[in-house]
C-alpha cells in the first residue's frame, strides 16, 4: 500500500483541506503532513509504478532510484525546516503555496517520464508565485507576473520538447538525451533550454534576482531550496557529460560575484550567490564523471540546507528590523545573537570551511575538474570559491551584524525560527564531519576522502587569503561602498534600454508618419483648389469660351489629328 503512494502527493492533497483548519493550527498541519511524507517516503523502495498506456507510449508516474531518492530526502528536509520557520505565519495562501510547491518538487524528481515531469513543474511554477505575490505590494506583484510568465513558458517549452521526442523516438522516458559524439537533437535543445531557465543560466538568470528578494520572509526559504534544484536535478538526468555545460557553470560560478559585492540589498545578494553556486553544479554536470555527479548532488544536498539558512537568518532580520538593506544595518549582534551565530555558521558553509558541509562537497566537484585535466575550469572554481568567501562568507554576516552600529536594538527571532535556524546549522556542520553518512547516499560507488592535507591546507589558504584580501580592502577603502542604489543588471537591456528604444522609434514612424500625411493632405489639397480654380464658371476651363475660340480650337486639333495620321501612314 505504501508503496503505490506518489512521493509528495500527500503534501499537495493536504493542502486541499489546509483552508479548513484554523489558521493557528494550519503551521502545524503543514509540518505534520511534511514528516508524514518523509516517513512514506523513507519507507519507499527503490522501485518504478504508475504505468499507464498514452500517446502510444508508456508512462512511469513514480521512478525511484538513487539519484531522485536523494534529492526527494532534501527537499523533504528543507521542506521540514521551512515549515518549521514558518510556525507563526498566519497566512494561509502561504501555507497552501508552499506545502504544495515542496510536494509538487518531490514529485517531480521521482518522475520517470517527461509528461509526468512536465505536469510537476508546471505544478512548482503555479504554487510557488504565491510566496512572492503574498508580500501584498506593487513591486512583487510584479515580479511574480514576471516570474510566473518566465516559469511556465520554461514549462511550456519543456512541453514541446517532450512531444518532439516522442516523434523522434517513440518514448517519452525521462532519460539521457545526450548521445556521444553527436550533436543534440532539436528535442534536446528544446529540453535544455527549459532546464536552463529554471535553473537560472547566464543571460536566464534575471528572474531570481528579481523575485527571490521580493518573496515573502518565509517564502524566499522555499524558493531557495526548490525552483533552481529541481532543474540540477533534470540536468543531472538528462544532460549528464553533455561539456559545454562545464563553461555555462564556470560562467555562473564568476559573473555573480561583482554583482554581490556592489548589491546593498543582502537578500539579493544571496540570490546572486545561488547563482554562483548553482555554476558549480553544472561544471559538475557538465564534466559528467562518477566524481563530478557524486559532487553535484552532494552540493546540492548541502547547498539546499546552508542557503536556506541564510536566507533564514537574513529573513528574521528583515522580520525584526524591517529591512536587509546593508547600509541600514550593523551591530545586529548585541540584540540579536542567535541569529548572528547561526548566520555565520552558513556563511562558513558556503565559503567551503573545513568541518562544514561545503567542504565536503564542493571539493568533490573541483576534484573531478583535476582528475579530467580540465586546468582551467578547475582555476575558476578556485577563483570562484574566493568570490564566495567575499560576498556570502564575509559580507552578508559583516554587515548584517557587525561594520558600523546601526544602533537598532530589537528582539531576537522568534523562537521557532531559531530553532529551524538551529536544526539547519546542525545539518551543516553534521554534514561536514559525518559526511560519509551523506557519501552513502550518492549514487556512483567512488572513493573519495575530502580531508586530505592537500585539500585542507589549499581550502584554509584559499579561505584566509579571501579574508585578508577583505581586511586589505576595507582598510584601504577600495572596497565598494554600500549605496543606496539600484545595480543594473542584463535584464536592464530588455527591461529598459528595448522599452525606451521601442518608445524612441515609436515616436520617430508617429512623426515620419504624420509628416506624410500631411504632406500628401497638403499636395490633395492644392490640386482641390487648383480644380476648382479652373473648372470655376470664371476659370480658364470652366468659363464659356467664344465661338470664335472654339473654331480655333476645333481647328487646331482637327490639323494635329490629320498630321499624326499623316506621320503614321
Amino acid at each position: 500500500m505504501i508503496d503505490n503512494i506518489p512521493p509528495g502527493l500527500i503534501m499537495i492533497l493536504g493542502a486541499l483541506v489546509l483552508p479548513f483548519f484554523a489558521q493557528r493550527l494550519q503551521a502545524i498541519v503543514v509540518l505534520a503532513l511534511s514528516l508524514l511524507s518523509l516517513l512514506l517516503f523513507c519507507l519507499t523502495s527503490e522501485t518504478s509504478f504508475g504505468h499507464i498506456e498514452l500517446f502510444g507510449t508508456t508512462l512511469e508516474m513514480v521512478r525511484i532510484d538513487a539519484t531522485s531518492r536523494i534529492f526527494g530526502i532534501v527537499f523533504h528536509i528543507a521542506a521540514i525546516v521551512s515549515a518549521i520557520y514558518a510556525l507563526h505565519v498566519r497566512d494561509t495562501r502561504q501555507h497552501v503555496s508552499g506545502i504544495v510547491y515542496a510536494g509538487a518538487a518531490i514529485g517531480a524528481c521521482c518522475a520517470g517520464d517527461l509528461l509526468t515531469l512536465f505536469v510537476y513543474w508546471e505544478l512548482t511554477a503555479l504554487s510557488s508565485v504565491f510566496l512572492i505575490w503574498a508580500s501584498n505590494n506593487e513591486r512583487s506583484y510584479r515580479a511574480g507576473m514576471r516570474y510566473l510568465i518566465i516559469q511556465v513558458t520554461s514549462g511550456v517549452l519543456l512541453l514541446s520538447g517532450a512531444i518532439m521526442r516522442l516523434v523522434e523516438t517513440g518514448s517519452l522516458e525521462f532519460t539521457k538525451m545526450v548521445v556521444e559524439g553527436e550533436p543534440l537533437s532539436a528535442s534536446a535543445c528544446l529540453i535544455l533550454f527549459a532546464f536552463g531557465i529554471k535553473c537560472a543560466f547566464p543571460l536566464l538568470h534575471n528572474w531570481l534576482q528579481d523575485s527571490y528578494p521580493k518573496a515573502t520572509v518565509t517564502g524566499s526559504v522555499f524558493l531557495s531550496a526548490f525552483t533552481t534544484k529541481l532543474a540540477v536535478y533534470s540536468l543531472i538526468r538528462g544532460f549528464a557529460g553533455f561539456e559545454p555545460l562545464i563553461w555555462v557553470g564556470c560562467i555562473m560560478t564568476l559573473f555573480p560575484i561583482v554583482f554581490a559585492v556592489i548589491e546593498n540589498d543582502l537578500r539579493r545578494v544571496l540570490a546572486y550567490s545561488l547563482n554562483n553556486q548553482l555554476g558549480f553544479m553544472v561544471v559538475g554536470i557538465g564534466i559528467g564523471s562518477d566524481l563530478a555527479i557524486n559532487g553535484t548532488i552532494a552540493h546540492a544536498f548541502c547547498h539546499i540546507i546552508y542557503k536556506s539558512l541564510l536566507f533564514m537568518s537574513m529573513g528574521a532580520v528583515l522580520y525584526r528590523v524591517g529591512t536587509v538593506k546593508a547600509t541600514e544595518l550593523g551591530g545586529l549582534h548585541k540584540s540579536m545573537p542567535w541569529t548572528t551565530a547561526f548566520c555565520i555558521i552558513g556563511a562558513g558553509a558556503i565559503s567551503g570551511f573545513p568541518l562544514l558541509s561545503g567542504f565536503i562537497s564542493k571539493s568533490m566537484i573541483i576534484s573531478a575538474a583535476a582528475e579530467e585535466h580540465q586546468f582551467i575550469t578547475w582555476l575558476i572554481l578556485l577563483i570562484a570559491s574566493a568570490g564566495v568567501m567575499e560576498h556570502s562568507g564575509i559580507k552578508i554576516p559583516f554587515f548584517a551584524f557587525f561594520a558600523h552600529d546601526s544602533g537598532k536594538r530589537v528582539k531576537e527571532a522568534p523562537m521557532n525560527m531559531l530553532v529551524a535556524m538551529g536544526i539547519a546549522s546542525f545539518f551543516c556542520i553534521g554534514l561536514g564531519i559525518a559526511y560519509p553518512l551523506l557519501y552513502r547516499l550518492l549514487p556512483n560507488d567512488v572513493e573519495y576522502h575530502p580531508y586530505t592535507v592537500t585539500h585542507v591546507v589549499t581550502q584554509l589558504q584559499l579561505l584566509l587569503f579571501a579574508a585578508l584580501a577583505f581586511v586589505f580592502l576595507m582598510k584601504t577603502g577600495l572596497y565598494p561602498s554600500e549605496q543606496r542604489a539600484t545595480n543594473l543588471d542584463t535584464d536592464w537591456i530588455y527591461r529598459r534600454a528595448l522599452p525606451k528604444l521601442v518608445a524612441v522609434t515609436r515616436k520617430g514612424v508617429r512623426s515620419i508618419d504624420q509628416f506624410l500625411r500631411q504632406g500628401v493632405l497638403a499636395i490633395l489639397r492644392h490640386i482641390v483648389f487648383d480644380a476648382r480654380t479652373r473648372f470655376n464658371e470664371q476659370g480658364l476651363l470652366g468659363r464659356t469660351w467664344s465661338t470664335s475660340t472654339m473654331t480655333f480650337w476645333s481647328t487646331f486639333l482637327l490639323a494635329v489629328c490629320l498630321v499624326l495620321y499623316y506621320l503614321r501612314s
